[in-house]
């Protein structure tokens, strides 16, 4: 079978409709602590029926429908389910009312999915806006990811497309951080959400067997395609926790008996923090890998977490515009690099200079991709896209090199590298130097402002416990390391690292967050 022929049967389920066939009717699928299991077949009748419901009062293809729950089995199925026959904005809980109301403005929703008699600003705020608001309900008694939907009111119809949704519709649609800019607007289509999915299944090596124990927030890419539709792709099951909390990992991770998890770094750390009390539950479990994304895990998180859990540690590297993965660390027997983010797992993989130039082996340069995953382009945003495309690819925004083994490594992102009066700065390098120190235990290194120079680098610091070293302890630390421009001139020590709400440290805005910007 020629190479073509090979891609159209590997994406063959090419809507998330069609993922959902892969499961055997009575395997399990979505669970949650202390709840009876749901099986595909009962997540294929929940699909039937959502899909019906939301016909009948006047919601189709095309159609979009922002979603507001925390986490859990009926955020996962909400997604999995309102995606059949409609697009799905999912929004952070944790909003307030101004940013609800410039996200559901931004968004163009049709109508809001709200927990029923949750108390959230986002209410009051469709409220205003003449939104349609459907209350999702569900029991406990009930199994995992069960629930009924219930329309507050009458939706004006229009004219609907009734039929499920297709390969070229929308699935998804999220924002960007928007930390430096306005957020814009992700559209993501079935084709693009399903190809990673199957990606990141073919990477990991997913089968019906594996379990995947998601603690990342379902309002993100990541624990949206990373672990729950992954994992559908596989006809494998997840469960669904409530937000993350290192205090319950263990005991989650006891009942659920995963074979696998996905996390932030931060959240890595937070676990082996607790894993020494926990020796038992680790020895008695069936873990057979763990996998790391969305930002940089440190070279010494990652040997503490191989050595504590006995598994491989896979570091993936994606974003929302490549429906996640774009890169992967492979699983044993081949290769796993430390530092590097891995070998392209789906798009292609290319290096770019600014004048649009593809670059060689070993030379820095712009991380460009292009494939069946990448988005089509930014919603309404001409200015945005001309800036993010050249020539067929699309512009990541992060700097790095491929070697010569194809391994990508990630040197900065290009808007995080600190101009120090024109020499540039990898926060991600001193960062991992600031980890080697014996009394660190989380660093971010971020850009303050300096009269003369432009920008000067800055760190803000966890210690380890009991430890109290001077300021500038660890600044000759760093500097029998690195240059002398890439040593941070200020260093702030805090209990805590100020993160953003899929659990990354922040670092643009940091300056700012501190009263460091003036």
């Amino acid at each position: 079978m020629n190479s073509i022929g090979a891609n159209e049967e590997r994406y063959a389920a090419d809507t998330i409709s069609k993922l959902l066939e892969h499961g055997d009717s009575l395997a399990p699928v979505l669970a949650a602590p202390d709840r009876e299991t749901l099986r595909y077949a009962g997540l294929r009748a929940l699909r039937d029926r959502t899909v019906h419901a939301l016909n009948a009062v006047g919601i189709g293809r095309g159609d979009r429908v922002a979603i507001v729950l925390p986490n859990g089995p009926e955020m996962a199925s909400a997604f999995l389910t309102i995606s059949s026959v409609a697009t799905v904005a999912p929004l952070n809980p944790g909003y307030r009312g101004g940013e609800f109301d410039f996200y559901l403005s931004d968004l163009r929703a049709k109508a809001l999915v709200i927990g029923e008699g949750a108390d959230s600003p986002a209410r009051a705020v469709a409220n205003e806006r003449n939104l349609a608001i459907i209350e999702l309900a569900f029991d406990r008694a009930n199994p995992a990811g069960e629930f009924l939907l219930k329309p507050r009111a009458a939706i004006a119809r229009g004219t609907i497309e009734p039929d499920g949704a297709g390969p070229d519709d929308l699935a998804i649609v999220l924002h960007t951080s928007g930390t430096t800019s306005r957020p814009k607007i992700v559209p993501l289509s079935h084709r693009n959400v399903t190809a990673s999915a199957i990606n990141i299944r073919e990477t990991l090596r997913l089968s019906r067997q594996d379990v995947c124990l998601n603690v990342m927030p379902l309002f993100h890419i990541h624990g949206l395609v990373g672990a729950v539709l992954s994992s559908v792709a596989a006809g494998a099951s997840i469960t669904c926790p409530p937000s993350f909390d290192a205090l319950k990992f263990f005991h989650w991770f006891a009942e659920a008996n995963p074979t696998w998890y996905t996390a932030v770094p931060t959240m890595h750390q937070a676990i082996l923090s607790r894993a020494a009390r926990n020796a038992a539950s680790i020895a008695a479990g069936r873990l057979r890998l763990i996998r790391t994304a969305s930002s940089p895990l440190p070279e010494g998180v990652m040997r503490e977490l191989e050595k504590t859990f006995g598994v491989p540690v896979i570091e993936s590297y994606g974003m929302t515009e490549a429906a996640h993965q774009i890169a992967s660390n492979p699983l044993p027997p081949r290769k796993r690099i430390a530092g590097s983010v891995g070998l392209a797992a789906g798009p292609e993989i290319a290096i770019m200079n600014d004048a649009g130039d593809l670059l060689r082996a070993n030379e820095i340069g712009e991380v460009v991709i292009r494939g069946r995953n990448v988005t089509a382009g930014y919603e309404n945003n001409p200015e945005a896209n001309a800036k993010a495309w050249t020539n067929g690819w699309f512009r990541t925004g992060d700097q790095g090199y491929l070697d010569k083994a194809q391994y990508l490594r990630l040197t900065g992102r290009l808007k995080e590298l600190i101009n120090r009066g024109g020499e540039k700065v990898s926060a991600i390098e001193v960062e991992n130097t600031l980890l080697e120190h014996p009394d660190v235990k989380q660093a971010v290194v971020f850009a303050i402002p300096h009269p003369m120079l432009g920008e000067e680098v800055a760190a803000a610091v966890v210690l380890r416990e009991d430890a109290n070293p001077e300021e500038r302890e660890i600044r000759d630390f760093v500097s029998a390391r690195l240059a002398q421009f890439k040593v941070p001139r200020k260093i702030i020590f805090l209990d805590a690292i100020p993160k953003g709400p899929t659990g990354k440290p922040r670092r643009i805005g940091l300056a700012t967050l501190l009263g460091l910007d003036s």
